[in-house]
């Protein structure tokens, strides 16, 4: 506490204090500092003590710059070891600002060899940043030349780009990565995990200004390579496909032409054709040939979907007589019909009030069910519709698996259109039966054909067949579901030998190959709205009849001229299995009579 005593003889006021508060006043001050210093202390442990590795870490981080390295990706191997899908060594180009000492000299280096714009390199070199990317994708010699040029600041690290050899060979099968190297369609995008393989990093110790220090160097975590996909994609039954498919395509005019081959045992795709292809090598330009400028990013991008598009399996559309296959197996599974069973066809059948025709308008006659067959004669199958009807007719359905996906190992698989079952009357079910009124995918019905011909096993569809490593070491196999039993063997039986006939005999005898015992079923069906005059023609067929090993489904949009399935496609699948039977040491058969010696 303070007072005040005014001094007489200097006429002045005096403050005296009291020594007991000031006293008071500096020991509190004191135990506050203390208590400060304390604090700091007991902090400073804790961050030294407790905290140092994490700080440490953000301190290293300051002066650490890191890359990444990418990883070679896998490479994509057919049935045979070819390499369908590989790598291209190829270099990434960045600048780093604060170790630049020549920036005109890199701005003019970097413009010269990599084709760009002066202003737009200037920019990047200028920028205030820990690195700057120039350029990714640049070819290796180019790469190599930037770097002997010697420039500080200028970094060019070796990097990966995918690399097709046979161009728009399977291009919608085999697909294409982006500039990040992850797939973006077809195998490249469903066997990514396997594909892809681990990035390693590059790391550089910088200066507080940011330049590196050439004592210390870099540390390098090395990337790891992807594992190999082998497939069951043969090259050269996918160029013998390809080949037969431009053919007719060009022949008819036609809009596209989709072929698929399979193994009808396991599942296995031999060759996925869908003409026109697009190459892989250069998937961002249009297969058409089209001007784009005029189109905004959104109309050039929507193209580019449609033609990215795998049609046997991301496309369903109305498989025709092909789909009396099903009917078929159903009836005789079923009981409802036999081979010998006789039927009458006019040139039409009435179903309720509607009169559904016959593509022979003026009648087959009397005939038996394997004629039938043979004549591809829509009431015939109608009748056989109607007797399983519509609850029965369902169970085959989901029985066969035609309500489910086939689970082909592509992404984007369409499922079967078709009407709800309490929609379904009599007409509805008299058109499914021959194959019109709803849709599915050429892969579904490839798939569920296969399953009733090879013994009444529905077999999954697919193109992967084992994982290897990069210097080829088994790594496993892959493995698809099977579900058996789906028909008799007995009634697998009947269906060959009825499809067979049909080839022989009937509407496939376009397929027939002297030597050899050949199964099949034709179809043309017309595209909505009927009055567009647009067809669909098709063969499904199959070799050897008794045993198949190999099937084959041909699809041809909007033929001109000639549409009929019999005429235009059966010679197609013809012409590839000429080519492919024997490939596949299928040999021709002999006659028992037959001279041996």
């Amino acid at each position: 506490m303070s007072y005040i005593i005014y001094d007489i003889s200097s006429g002045a006021f005096l403050m005296k204090k009291n020594k007991t508060f000031h006293k008071k006043k500096i020991w509190v001050i004191f135990l506050c500092c203390s208590a400060m210093l304390a604090g700091l202390f007991g902090r400073l442990v804790y961050l030294m003590g407790f905290r140092s590795d994490y700080y440490y870490e953000k301190a290293e981080d300051l002066h650490e710059r890191e890359r990444d390295i990418k990883a070679a990706r896998g490479e994509i191997l057919d049935a045979k070891g070819k390499v369908l899908a590989a790598n291209k060594t190829v270099c990434t180009i960045s600048v780093i600002h604060s170790q630049i000492e020549e920036p005109e000299k890199v701005i003019s280096l970097l413009t010269e060899k990599l084709g760009l714009e002066e202003e737009s390199v200037q920019k990047k070199v200028e920028k205030v940043s820990s690195i700057e990317r120039i350029r990714t994708n640049v070819e290796k010699e180019t790469g190599d030349a930037i770097r002997e040029a010697g420039l500080k600041g200028i970094k060019v690290d070796e990097d990966y780009r995918r690399y097709y050899p046979y161009g728009s060979l399977a291009s919608r099968v085999l697909g294409f990565t982006g500039g990040d190297n992850q797939g973006i369609i077809g195998l490249e995008v469903e066997y990514e995990e396997i594909l892809s393989g681990a990035p390693g990093k590059i790391l550089t110790t910088t200066d507080a200004r940011g330049i590196e220090i050439d004592e210390i160097g870099e540390s390098r975590v090395e990337p790891v390579s992807g594992d190999n996909l082998r497939v069951s994609l043969d090259v050269n039954i996918q160029k013998y496909a390809q080949q037969a498919a431009m053919k007719v395509m060009e022949e008819k005019q036609a809009e596209r032409v989709s072929i698929l081959l399979m193994n009808p045992q396991n599942g296995e795709i031999y060759a996925c054709v869908n003409v026109p292809e697009f190459d892989l090598n250069d998937p961002f330009t249009l297969n058409t040939g089209e001007d784009v400028s005029g189109l905004d990013q959104e109309e050039e991008q929507d193209l580019l979907n449609q033609m990215w598009r795998n049609p046997c399996l991301n496309d369903t559309y109305e498989p025709g007589s092909t789909f009396k296959i099903v009917t078929m197996s159903a009836g005789l599974e079923e009981g409802v019909v036999s081979p010998d069973d006789t039927f009458y066809c006019p040139g039409y059948k009435l179903v309720d009030d509607r009169r559904i025709h016959c593509a022979n308008r003026r009648g087959h006659g009397s005939q038996t069910f394997v004629e039938g067959a043979e004549n591809s004669c829509n009431p015939v199958f109608i009748e056989v519709g109607l007797r399983l009807g519509v609850d029965r007719y369902y169970k085959y359905f989901t029985q066969f698996g035609l309500m489910k996906k086939t689970g082909v190992d592509l992404p984007g698989e369409a499922g079967t259109i078709m009407h709800k079952k309490e929609n379904m009357g009599n007409v509805e079910l008299a058109t499914v039966a021959f194959g019109q009124s709803f849709q599915i995918t050429p892969i579904q019905l490839a798939a569920t054909v296969s399953s009733l011909i090879n013994g009444g096993n529905r077999i999954t569809p697919h193109f992967g067949v084992s994982v290897e490593t990069s210097d080829g070491s088994y790594v496993k196999k892959l493995e698809y579901p099977v579900e058996t039993e789906i028909v008799s063997e007995k009634t697998s039986e009947t269906v060959r030998y009825i499809l067979e006939k049909v080839v022989a005999e009937g509407s496939g005898k376009n397929a027939g190959i002297e030597g050899y015992s050949i199964g099949g079923k034709t179809a043309t069906s017309q595209t909505l709205p009927r009055s567009a005059n647009r067809y669909i023609s098709s063969f499904l067929g199959f070799a050897p009849a008794d045993d198949p090993q190999v099937l084959a489904l041909c699809i041809i949009h909007d033929p001109q001229g000639v549409y009929y399935g019999g005429t235009i496609a059966a010679p197609v699948v013809r012409s590839i299995f000429e080519n492919v039977l024997p490939y596949l040491g299928i040999e021709k058969e002999t006659d028992a009579g037959e001279d041996a010696g």
